[in-house]
């Protein structure tokens, strides 16, 4: 592969959390600085009317690769609480109404689940990942991780729903459990929906840049 500092692929996202979180995912086969966010690229408007996260993910990814020329990954991920049905879902990053307020939407989830006992407050994060090229193709991965959600915020790390969400597996990495927020970025990679549907990934991603 050519170490040309050009940019070779496009991350459809404007989080920086996020954006920092895949470019780790993807450090072994696309080196960080071929790796760019929406910045500078000219990409229409994408309302995100899907009903699941493959249809969001797809409709961003090849929208956004037909826009600009370059292959792109675009995620669509949230959290998936067990008692309320599945909800947020895709509704996750504007559960309190305002997109991409973090803080506002974790509280009102936790307002939400206020009187729900441990033993019925599990959840996961669910995330479907799509690499689309400007020619149309695609290809999608796919990521879950099973936890529980706590009745208070824990933790100053991550981003999104991180603080209150503690993952089913990871805990022998310390004696009390933690949240994702409370993890370090590599034990978080080691198991996050996000790293799960990255990797299925991997290998068209080698694919398509040596095409």
């Amino acid at each position: 592969m050519p170490m040309s500092s050009e940019p070779r692929i496009i991350l459809a996202t404007k989080n920086q959390g996020k954006l920092a979180e895949l470019r780790q995912l993807l450090a072994d086969v696309v080196p960080a600085e071929q790796i760019v966010d929406l910045s500078g690229f000219s990409v229409p408007d994408i309302v995100e009317d899907g009903v699941s996260f493959a249809e969001n993910s797809a409709l961003k990814a090849t929208i956004t690769a037909k826009a600009t020329g370059l292959p792109v990954i675009a995620d669509d991920s949230g959290l998936c609480v067990d008692v309320l049905g599945g909800a947020p879902g895709i509704f996750s990053a504007r559960w309190s109404g305002t997109h991409g307020a973090d803080r506002e939407n974790y509280e009102l989830l936790l307002a939400q689940l206020s009187d729900v006992k441990a033993e019925h407050r599990g959840a996961e994060f669910r995330c479907v990942a799509t690499l689309a090229t400007p020619e149309g193709a695609t290809t999608a991965g796919v990521g879950v991780v099973r936890g529980a959600i706590t009745t208070a915020p824990q933790g100053d790390g991550g981003f999104g729903y991180d603080p209150v969400f503690i993952p089913d597996e990871g805990q022998h990495l310390a004696g009390t459990p933690r949240s994702f927020a409370e993890y370090t970025a590599a034990e978080k990679n080691a198991i996050s929906h996000r790293a799960r549907a990255l990797a299925e990934l991997k290998d068209a991603v080698v694919a398509t840049l040596s095409s």
